[in-house]
């Protein structure tokens, strides 16, 4: 069983980001948590994420952008990123198997887990581009 040692400071961050849909970077958590009224320092809360991902209560993502985002949802999911905005949804379809038994022929790979990021236009701008057409 995995010892926590979850701080006021930890708690801190967990709650930001279990309570985000939008899986924030640091400096959204940070920003939110000055928000609420906590004042922590940003090596605080770096530390603090980095303590929760590797105690599996968050998931660390890094989606091709520049700064990692963070999601409390641990289930088996997919994610979307908007290529005009930077939004992030989550996709409940699983990766098929027939995917994972491919890529390990190919690689010679155990498969335990995968994680697809889809790109594309979320319908929020897709709407505002026909508007411009």
């Amino acid at each position: 069983m995995k010892t926590l040692n979850l701080t006021s400071q930890r708690q801190a961050v967990y709650d930001i980001v279990r309570g985000s849909h939008d899986h924030p970077t640091a400096a959204e958590v940070m920003n939110r948590l000055v928000e609420q009224g906590h004042n922590l320092a940003y090596g605080t809360v770096y530390n603090s994420l980095r303590y929760l991902s590797d105690k599996q209560m968050i998931r660390e993502l890094k989606l091709g952008e520049a700064a990692s985002r963070y999601d409390a949802r641990l289930d088996d999911h997919q994610h979307i990123l908007c290529e005009v905005c930077g939004a992030v949804d989550e996709v409940m379809t699983q990766v098929p198997q027939e995917w994972t038994d491919r890529v390990s022929e190919e690689t010679g790979y155990s498969i335990t887990h995968a994680h697809v990021v889809f790109g594309g236009v979320c319908p929020s701008c897709r709407s505002k581009m026909g508007k411009r057409s």
